[in-house]
């Protein structure tokens, strides 16, 4: 299916890092598009200049329809094919609750989010009109009112970026045709192991976000550092159990099985060996100003997503009988930042790498 086959209208719900970068690459190929953003300078911006992407190689400004949150009434009733949610997660509900008088009968809400918030909007739309995408790799920071900024070198053959899925329901046509439609932005497949998706995706950002955050240090410093390598390790380790333990069919992770994550866990060679050369890939593909989305929330003074992220897995890992020490003390750290009673930084890194003994 050609860009401009589908000529329903599309709008983007929460126009950050994701969900600008997704929203601007798919009206930059012909989508109609409106973006929906509760920041006023960015909204502003954005009318202004157009979207400004940049990438290591490349810089363009999109123009593209965009709405303060105050003005969504000025959209016509039922009038959405396409809803990508893309706010943080502990403002899924909102957006989703603020976006269904607009939504036709026949359309759909697709979640672009991390951890698990399907449940969320299904409870406002129907299952029926809920699905799932996953995005991996993408390395997208908000620059700036009306400026996002790719963090990611172009990778020849890499892997997935995005991975779509029904909440509910087998594969189908519009899953088909979403897949097309993301391919516009950058690699996208169908699939119908949305939940084990959704989990690897959650080890992926819990072994990096907001460890990442309470040491204060960017994505290519953490995955050049074998002592931050050794902790990432224990900490998709610790999920990939817990995952299990919840019935997951999980993926892999950063390429490799989540039975790769456990035996280098426990030491082996071989797995050791294939855990290293995928850290060096990471080191090798992120580029020195990449930094996760939990550091750029504590350097805004934003709330974080601690408690879908870390504090999810410690959660769910108290509720199965699963030990995960390193994420609720990442979660417990996390959250003494948050509060005021402490900061980022490396001295964090010797007190998690206590946990490693």
């Amino acid at each position: 299916m050609s860009p401009n086959k589908f000529t329903g209208r599309i709008a983007v719900i929460g126009a950050g890092a994701v969900g600008g970068f997704v929203g601007g690459r798919l009206a930059a190929a012909g989508y109609d598009v409106t973006l929906i953003d509760a920041w006023r300078d960015h909204v502003d911006a954005i009318r202004r200049d157009g979207l400004v992407i940049a990438e290591p190689d490349n810089e363009q400004s999109i123009p593209v329809r965009t709405l303060h949150v105050d003005d969504v009434s000025s959209l016509d009733a039922c009038a959405l094919d396409i809803v990508f949610i893309c706010v943080k997660l502990y403002d899924t509900d909102w957006a989703a609750s603020i976006v269904l008088p607009y939504l036709k009968p026949s359309g759909c809400v697709v979640t672009l989010q991390n951890s698990l918030v399907e449940s969320i909007v299904a409870s406002r739309v129907g299952w029926d009109r809920t699905l799932g995408c996953i995005g991996s790799g993408v390395y997208v920071a908000l620059e700036g009112p009306g400026r996002i900024r790719r963090s990611k070198k172009p990778v020849k053959n890499g892997a997935c970026v995005f991975y779509i899925g029904e909440a509910q329901q087998p594969l189908s046509d519009r899953v088909a045709m979403l897949a097309d439609m993301l391919s516009q932005v950058d690699t996208t497949k169908a699939t119908d192991n949305l939940w084990g998706l959704r989990w690897s995706k959650l080890v992926a950002n819990t072994m990096t976000s907001g460890f990442s955050a309470v040491c204060g240090l960017g994505l290519k410093q953490v995955f050049g550092d074998p002592a931050c390598c050794r902790i990432m390790l224990r900490l998709a380790a610790e999920a990939i159990e817990v995952g299990a333990a919840l019935g997951y069919a999980t993926e892999d992770v950063f390429g490799l099985a989540p039975d790769v994550w456990l035996q280098a866990n426990a030491c082996d060679p071989a797995a050791l060996e294939e855990v290293t050369t995928v850290m060096r890939t990471q080191f090798e593909t992120v580029t020195e100003d990449a930094i996760s989305g939990t550091l750029q929330d504590l350097k805004k003074g934003k709330q974080t997503e601690v408690e879908f992220m870390n504090g999810f897995v410690a959660a769910k890992g108290t509720d199965v009988g699963v030990a995960t020490p390193m994420h609720a003390e990442v979660a417990g750290i996390l959250r003494c930042i948050e509060a005021g009673q402490n900061m980022s930084g490396e001295c964090h890194l010797r007190a998690l790498e206590g946990l490693l003994k």
